[in-house]
């Protein structure tokens, strides 16, 4: 005579529409389906969170689990284990009874187990003759095969979703920590860029992260963060690209398009001797330098001879020669010389005669196509002692006066000053009678 089979929970547990859910469910299992009880126990531990059971009741889940003998749960076979509290503790590392009784019933509310409770709540087998079962009452393990699918599915997109925010939170990292070192490394190489605004906009999107966050929340924060990367990498790597540009032009062409004969920085002018060979460093070169006048320049002589370096004065006017090198640290920029560059000719050859090369270079720097590769030449050529100020400065002077003679020919008369200088109708030059005569006479 076959017994009925019981839906209901024993004693004052409820029946509720989830158990009857999980009832209809179980009952939906395809003849001949199998599938491997820990596999199903494995995909049902990486998605114990979207299951809503807890690390304790796996613990029961897996006790109940090795009370069925095969290795595979089937449609065909019984399904239903019996074990008592106790011999459930023993297996389930000595949990209390009163954890044991709140987690089996986690395993029933989410679905995993259905109770077959007994007239008595008691577990146990009825078997008939040969020693089969023919009713048993405890635990259908029936919905783990039902929905083994199920459990594999919300295993691979918990995975999935796992892997998704790791890589999330790689991004964030990887992407902060580059963000922090780029800016500080554009500041200290002042790079030029509004670095200070890159610096609000950086802790601003990183005060809006939280201490912990969902996924979606953290890929718009690296979304946003990367933006800023993109607009921080460009502006260093278009400087780089400068940079590299202006250092192989100083290596592979002349840098001088000038077709005064005058203007010859390295030491030559229309008034030498002979022409020598200046990049070999030849004795002849070095006594050259050597016996250029070992007093420093004076500082109306440049003015004179780089006269658009004034303007970059704080006020309009350079009276020292501290003003003169605040002055070409202002033109720098502007002239395209880099930071590294600049301070390099700075170390090598001084801070007066750095601000004079770079006063120089910007009075002809409509005839130079790459400054800071020329200046960076000057300043090899100064570490070896093969260039001086003097020349540079005297052959723009020549320059510039020069021209003034032709136009004074032209038309353009001259005034007598009461000191003996003589001064151009233009008053744009100003030189001492002594220094011109002194010029004229050394072949500058």
């Amino acid at each position: 005579m076959q017994t009925h089979l019981a839906t209901t929970p024993f004693g004052r547990r409820p029946m509720t529409l989830g158990l009857i859910s999980s009832q209809v469910t179980a009952k939906n299992i395809e003849q001949g389906t199998a599938v491997s009880k820990w596999q199903v126990f494995r995909d049902i531990r990486d998605a114990k969170e979207a299951l809503g059971t807890t690390d304790r009741a796996l613990a029961i889940l897996n006790a109940l689990l090795t009370f069925h003998r095969d290795e595979e749960l089937t449609g065909e076979g019984n399904l239903v284990v019996f074990p008592s509290n106790e011999q459930l503790i023993r297996r389930a590392n000595g949990m209390s009874p009163a954890t044991l009784r709140r987690h089996l019933a986690n395993l029933v509310v989410c679905g995993l187990v259905i109770r077959r409770d007994s007239p008595n709540g008691k577990r146990f087998a009825r078997k008939g003759q040969g020693g089969a079962i023919e009713q048993a009452y405890g635990f259908d393990l029936s919905p783990l095969l039902a929905r083994a699918a199920e459990f594999r599915d919300l295993a691979h997109a918990v995975a999935a979703e796992r892997k998704a925010f790791r890589l999330v939170k790689e991004r964030l990292t990887i992407c902060r920590r580059d963000v922090v070192k780029m800016i500080e490394a554009a500041v200290n190489e002042n790079v030029p860029g509004n670095w200070r605004g890159c610096q609000r906009r950086y802790e601003a999107i990183v005060a809006r992260l939280p201490r912990t966050a969902p996924r979606q929340v953290l890929e718009a924060i690296a979304s946003e963060l990367e933006d800023l990367w993109a607009d921080v990498h460009q502006a260093l790597e278009s400087f780089v690209k400068s940079e590299n540009t202006n250092a192989n032009e100083s290596h592979s062409e002349r840098h001088i398009q000038n077709s005064n004969p005058n203007f010859n920085p390295t030491g030559e002018t229309k008034y030498s001797s002979g022409n020598k060979d200046e990049a070999g460093g030849t004795a002849e070169h070095t006594d050259n330098v050597r016996s250029l006048p070992r007093r420093d320049l004076p500082l109306g002589m440049v003015l004179s001879a780089c006269p658009d370096i004034v303007p970059y004065a704080e006020g309009g006017q350079i009276r020292t020669w501290r003003d003169l090198a605040a002055a070409a640290d202002r033109a720098r920029p502007s002239m395209g010389v880099s930071p590294t560059a600049w301070q390099e000719a700075v170390e090598v050859m001084g801070a007066q005669s750095a601000a004079i090369v770079l006063a120089a270079v910007l009075q002809r720097a409509e005839h130079i196509r790459s400054r800071g590769g020329y200046l960076r030449d000057l300043t090899e050529r100064a570490r070896q002692e093969k260039f001086s100020v003097w020349p540079m400065v005297t052959a723009l002077l020549n320059a510039r006066m020069g021209a003034l003679e032709k136009a004074a020919g032209a038309g353009a008369g001259k005034e007598s000053q009461p000191d003996g200088d003589a001064r151009t109708s233009s008053g744009s030059l100003e030189i001492s009678s002594a220094l011109r005569d002194s010029m004229k006479k050394k072949g500058w």
